[in-house]
């Protein structure tokens, strides 16, 4: 089977940009089907925590946050367009904007009666209630400041206009796809495909973009269990970490979180630390010793003893 395993679930946006990124980059690929919110247990021996999804695993590397995936799926597929560390100013600026502030606007404006019978549909009422209650609970310890109603759906619109007109090309940036594209993709193919808004028309160049997005499809899944991804875990030993000159901060245990939403704070050991990645490692009796990666934009990390 594959050796990188996903773990998403069917209507998370998120995990939808890495499926496109994945079917893009031609790769084959593990799903392990997780729930919409926390409690994951299967995730929580790899991730200690960490409650965004999705994520992803090779052997005992586990990989948080999609600009991390992003960066591994670059590697493994030789697309260095995926990283957004190698892009430029432009492009990152524009990305930065777009996974925050335009997805939230995305989801705020376009989450109606029909998005929740579709939740409904996909899991149960139960669940949906539940999913609700988790997601109000993240907005209140949110330090974003997302906008409400039609304030939301106005920014979703100027950025579509926005995309319209920078569309000279097949894609954002060029001829070619870049990590923008897919920045892009997941607000969009949220507010049109799940919610099923109409606000792509009168855009046609963001029409026939979102169309050949989607074409690109997701690679090559595979459906693998939580259990039998847990013992790939146990069965590895990460991999050779990057040689660093700065090993200061190294050997201390560390918290880190997301700096915007979701901050439910993972403790590890710093193993290391440049300037576009953080690597901790923890070790638990059900999954052995394993790294896990996040990026350095958009994490804090912090000594254990000062929290």
């Amino acid at each position: 089977m594959p050796d990188l395993i996903l773990y998403n679930y069917a209507l998370s946006p998120f995990s939808e940009k890495i499926r496109a990124m994945l079917g893009y980059a031609n790769l084959p690929w593990c799903s392990v089907i997780v729930r919409e919110m926390p409690p994951r247990p299967e995730l929580n021996v790899l991730t200690g925590g960490y409650r965004k999804v999705p994520v992803a695993q090779l052997g005992a590397d586990i990989f948080c946050d999609t600009r991390a995936i992003a960066a591994e799926i670059a590697r493994l597929a030789g697309k260095p367009e995926l990283i957004l560390e190698e892009q430029s100013e432009e492009v990152q600026a524009f990305v930065r904007e777009t996974d925050l502030e335009i997805f939230l606007a995305c989801v705020i404006s376009a989450s109606d009666g029909r998005m929740l019978r579709k939740l409904i549909r996909e899991t149960s009422l139960m669940n949906t209630l539940r999913f609700l209650k988790d997601r109000i609970n993240m907005g209140r310890k949110s330090r974003v400041k997302a906008l409400r109603g039609a304030a939301a759906k106005e920014k979703v619109m100027a950025h579509i206009v926005d995309m319209e007109q920078r569309l000279s090309n097949d894609f954002l940036f060029g001829p070619t796809p870049c990590v923008a594209d897919f920045s892009a993709y997941h607000g969009l193919w949220f507010v049109a495909d799940l919610a099923e808004k109409p606000w792509l028309q009168g855009y046609p160049k963001v029409g026939a973009w979102l169309a050949r997005m989607k074409a690109f499809g997701h690679g090559k899944p595979e459906n693998l269990s939580a259990s039998d991804a847990a013992t790939r875990a146990r069965n590895a030993q990460p991999r050779a970490l990057p040689h660093t000159e700065d090993k200061a901060q190294l050997d201390q245990q560390v918290t880190i979180a997301p700096d915007d939403y979701g901050r439910d704070p993972v403790i590890g050991t710093l193993v290391y630390t440049d300037k576009n990645e953080t690597i901790i490692a923890r070790e638990t009796q059900e999954v052995g010793l394993v790294h896990v990666h996040f990026p350095k934009q958009g994490f804090r990390v912090r000594p254990v003893e000062s929290v």
